[in-house]
Formats: C-alpha cells, structure tokens, sequence
C-alpha cells in the first residue's frame, strides 16, 4: 500500500489543498477589511469632507452665525467672574483689555449682568482698582463683537492660507494612501 492511500487517498489530499486554499482566502479577505492604507484613506476622506460641508455651511448661514453668536455671547457675560468661569472671565477681560472694547454690542450689555451702571474694570480706559464703577466716559466704548469681527476679517487672508494648507496637506494624505494602497493590491495579484 502506498503512503497516499494510508493516509485517505488523493481525495483527502484534495480536500486538504481546498481547506487551506479557504484559510487563504479568509486571511486575505481579513486583510482587504483591516488593511490601515484604506481605513486611513477613508477616515481621511471623511474629515476632509466634513470640513469642507461645514466651510461651506459656514459661508451660506454668516447671518444667522451672527445673531446666535451675539445671543450666545450675551448669555456668556452673565457668567463672568462667577466661581468656577475663571477661563471665561480671563478671556472677556483680556479681549477687552487688547481690542480696547467693553461688552457685546457695547457697555450697556454688563449693566444687565450688574443690575446696575457698572462694568468690569477690563473696560476703563485707564485701569485703575473699582474704575468700572465711575462714568461711562471713562470706559471703552467700541462693541467687542465687531471689532473682534473686524480684526478677524483684516486677518482673514492667513486664515484663508492656513485653510488651503491644511486642505493641501489633507489632499496629499489621500493621494499617497490610496496610491499605496493600489501598489499593495497590486502586488498581491502579482504574488498570488
């Protein structure tokens, strides 16, 4: 007797390749589904097209952004120098000190916040200890929304370029990751 029909015959011998010719199929089907150059690709992809919709969603509502950022930042002042807000309270005073403005649409937003005709001292013109409590001569007068809002617009060309950078960088990602990603596929047809 020979050693093939000792051990099942060629049948065995055939059912065996077909076992491992699965096998084989099931580990590159599982690297098809985990390879890290496609799921980066399209991870990628998605965050590029993410801020692309919000970019343009951006533009087509600047308006209504307006008006809810007011609304929100007036709520905001509210908060101001209450316990736990330290962040927000250092913010308000440094944009009030650096862009020489006092409150949202102007100074009479803190007189809601006081419940009287008061403003932080980041508003006075010369700071001194209490000095939001005398006249509003000595206070800034310009609204920080616009003059925020005005700074951002004569900055607007460096946000411009650092978006088209970060767009740049992103589609350069895409580009190598799906051209290794072919070159893989490609020599795994020549391999196998």
């Amino acid at each position: 007797m020979t050693d093939s029909r000792a051990a099942g015959g060629p049948r065995a011998e055939l059912k065996r390749c077909g076992m491992a010719r699965g096998c084989l199929q099931g580990v590159k089907f599982l690297m098809f589904a985990f390879n890290l150059l496609f799921w980066f690709f399209v991870m990628l992809l998605l965050v590029f097209l993410l801020e692309a919709t919000t970019t343009v969603l951006f533009f087509a509502y600047t308006d209504k952004i307006d008006r809810y950022a007011q609304q929100d930042l007036k709520k905001g002042l509210h908060l101001y120098g209450t316990p736990g807000n330290v962040g927000l309270t250092n913010a308000w005073s440094i944009i009030q000190t650096d862009f020489r403005c006092c409150g949202v649409s102007n100074y009479t937003d803190w007189f809601e916040v006081y419940n009287a005709t008061r403003v932080p001292d980041s508003c006075c013109l010369e700071f001194s200890e209490s000095c939001g409590l005398h006249a509003p001569g000595t206070w800034w007068k310009a609204p920080c929304y616009e003059t925020v809002k005005m700074w951002l617009q004569e900055n607007l060309l460096a946000v411009g370029i650092f978006g088209l950078c970060t767009a740049l960088v992103q589609i350069l990602g895409l580009t190598f990751a799906m051209t290794m990603y072919c070159q893989v596929v490609k020599a795994d047809t020549y391999c196998a």
